[in-house]
């Protein structure tokens, strides 16, 4: 089976805040002490971190959730809880990071070293110290932390190469690796020898170095899930140049220029911006005995069938056995590298907005159904977090946040909705009833 992983979904969870505490000075010479009760520490943060080391997500198959730890509560003499460790996710580069549930790209992991904070710790609850007032000098209220965020994440490995070699199985793609790095790739006389993409590094006569990669053989239909090439088509998008490699020898039968445009037609179909990138186009196997009648065979059919204001690609004659035309080709590819910027992967239409931690001014702050027993149901973040942050271990406390929701509009919400004294309103699992 392959050690290859590239694509993997996790689920990740921020550390709570700790809960503030309720406590009181209670010293012999220190008359009317007050409260003493100190705030929760922050829970931990989980943070993705770069490391060049890692080359796949096999780390992701077998540990997918990750939770980092929550603050410490808050102590006796005013003394604040003690802040959580941010957990630490070291990923590959290349990673790009999608929410599981809206499919926007939270962030697209490229550098190393690169960090991201992709569900942040809630913070920590207030103690007693800080609820003090003239009218109330001696609160029992605290808040509990505040829940950590709780996301559901898919991770995509898409490999970072400069250059992408790609062409039907068996066209000489890992031996034309093999030779021009140090790469050693499988090679075999059979169609999907390769199954995984291999990466080598090149080094021109000239001094120019830049990254290859092999990826597995396309066939007809690819983009719709036949054979390997919906599996690895992801990562010729990090590609800046591509290198279409053709058996000129046709040794399997195949007319190279229907090879030729069939690949183009996977590419095209899988994105249609992978043909905004330059190809070369690398006659392979012109050692061969009939290589050289295709090969003017196939200029013909390129020039007949190209717009005429079109610049055709350049065509490198090669032999990865003889290593003939290799130093022209690669001096060719850095050349055309040079020329090529980067390609941006995600629009905006794909990329999520900056997070953002607090509140949506613009939802509404609570939102109110029946469920099937005629109990009431109150939902919404702005009212869940109240109610989650709410020590209803105090009668303070529970008054406090009876007087938010009156603030909020609930009563009259719900009056308005026919809510009779009596009748049962239900936050999460928590039960109370409705006093008109």
């Amino acid at each position: 089976m392959s050690m290859f992983l590239d694509t993997a979904k996790i689920q990740v969870k921020a550390g709570n805040g700790g809960d503030g505490m309720v406590a009181f000075r209670r010293e012999k010479y220190v008359p009317n002490g007050g409260p003493w009760g100190g705030d929760g520490g922050r829970g931990g943060n989980v943070v993705f971190v770069v490391d060049e080391g890692l080359r796949t997500l096999m780390d992701f198959r077998y540990n997918r959730h990750f939770k980092a730890q929550s603050g410490e509560k808050g102590m006796t003499k005013g003394m604040h809880g003690r802040g959580a460790e941010d957990l630490i996710v070291r990923v590959p580069q290349g990673t790009t990071v999608r929410d599981a549930e809206t499919g926007k790209v939270l962030t697209d992991l490229v550098e190393n070293g690169q960090e991201f904070i992709v569900a942040r710790g809630g913070r920590g609850g207030r103690g007693n110290i800080r609820f003090a007032t003239p009218k109330n000098p001696a609160p029992e209220i605290s808040e509990n932390g505040e829940p950590g965020q709780e996301r559901e994440l898919l991770l995509e490995l898409k490999v970072l190469a400069d250059v992408g070699l790609v062409g039907f199985p068996s066209v000489g793609k890992s031996t034309l690796l093999s030779v021009i790095t140090a790469a050693k790739p499988k090679i075999g006389a059979y169609h999907f020898t390769t199954i995984v993409p291999n990466l080598g590094m090149v080094r021109t006569h000239s001094g120019e170095s830049f990254a290859v990669a092999d990826l597995p053989g396309l066939i007809e239909g690819a983009s719709q899930g036949v054979g390997l090439g919906t599996q690895f088509l992801r990562h010729i998008e990090r590609t800046r140049v591509i290198l279409h490699v053709i058996d000129m020898s046709a040794s399997e039968g195949r007319d190279p220029y229907e090879d030729y445009l069939a690949i183009n037609k996977e590419l095209e179909s899988y994105n249609l911006r992978l043909m905004e990138r330059p190809q070369i186009i690398v006659a392979n196997k012109m050692d061969m005995p009939d290589s050289a009648e295709n090969l003017k065979v196939f200029k013909e059919k390129l020039a007949a069938n190209y717009d005429e204001f079109a610049e055709l690609p350049q065509i490198f004659p090669i032999s990865s056995l003889t290593k003939q035309g290799l130093a022209t080709l690669l001096d060719a590819t850095a050349e055309l590298l040079d020329k090529t910027p980067e390609f941006l992967l995600y629009d905006e239409s794909e990329m999520e907005e900056e997070a953002y931690y607090g509140f949506d001014e613009e939802a509404p702050a609570f939102e109110i159904s029946r469920d099937d027993d005629a109990t009431w149901v109150l939902s919404g973040e702005k009212l869940e977090k109240l109610f989650n942050m709410t020590n209803f271990d105090r009668d303070e406390a529970v008054m406090k946040f009876a007087r938010q929701l009156r603030g909020m509009g609930v009563d009259e919400a719900l009056r308005a909705r026919g809510a009779k004294d009596g009748d049962l309103v239900r936050i999460g699992k928590f039960e109370f009833e409705f006093v008109d």
